[in-house]
């Protein structure tokens, strides 16, 4: 039972750094590219740490989580490689989706108003980090074979919806947020949906190249 417990609390941390590595280095990517393509920041700093605050708060669940059983089967050891080969594959990939966004919301809302960007990367960043984190916590079909413990679960949609209220609110109009119309945030929603899909696919093939997931 000592061992079923420690293998549990190790997976969980593991689920931890992984998904804050591999989203960390694909936002930073992100705000690179777009801070030499725009001709404004993407997001502010303050609104930076609103967001990372409020998807921070959703991975701070990670310890309450149900494990798959497969994983507490064996011993797993600290490996500082596994962390490196999931940074470099997840985090690109996060970062494809953000340029999707950026495209979409450049090209196809045709919108060049920085606030109004802001507040859409804003309210997305934190909807995908989150909807990611199910994908992340386990190495089957999440929603499917594996599901999240329910505070995992209501963190997710809790804090979800929390980003997209505070656009609206007045501490949204403190941080530089505006009130958009409500058909921006198909954005939101669409692309991190399609995130799920793309992740899955990319999950086979990682495991298929390194056979390890978490």
């Amino acid at each position: 039972m000592v061992f079923v417990n420690g293998r549990h609390t190790f997976a969980n941390i593991i689920k931890y750094i992984k998904l804050a590595v591999s989203f960390n280095f694909g936002e930073v990517t992100s705000v690179i590219i777009a801070s030499v393509l725009l001709p404004f920041l993407p997001i502010t700093p303050i609104q930076l740490l609103v967001q990372s605050l409020l998807y921070d708060l959703g991975q701070l669940t990670l310890p309450y989580d149900n494990v798959d059983i497969e994983y507490l089967s064996h011993p797993k050891r600290w490996n500082i490689k596994s962390l490196k080969h999931f940074m470099l594959f997840m985090g690109p990939l996060s970062s494809c989706f953000d340029m999707i966004v950026f495209a979409s919301i450049w090209f196809i809302f045709n919108i060049r108003t920085a606030a109004t960007f802001q507040t859409i990367w804003f309210s997305y960043g934190v909807v995908s980090n989150l909807v990611g984190m199910h994908i992340i916590r386990t190495a089957k079909k999440p929603f499917i074979e594996s599901n999240a413990s329910k505070v995992v679960w209501f963190s997710s949609v809790i804090l979800s919806l929390v980003a997209i209220i505070v656009p609206y609110t007045g501490l949204g109009s403190i941080i530089g947020l505006v009130s958009n119309p409500l058909s921006y945030l198909s954005i939101v929603i669409i692309v991190p949906i399609l995130y799920c899909f793309v992740a899955l696919f990319a999950k086979k093939i990682y495991i298929r190249k390194y056979g390890e997931w978490i």
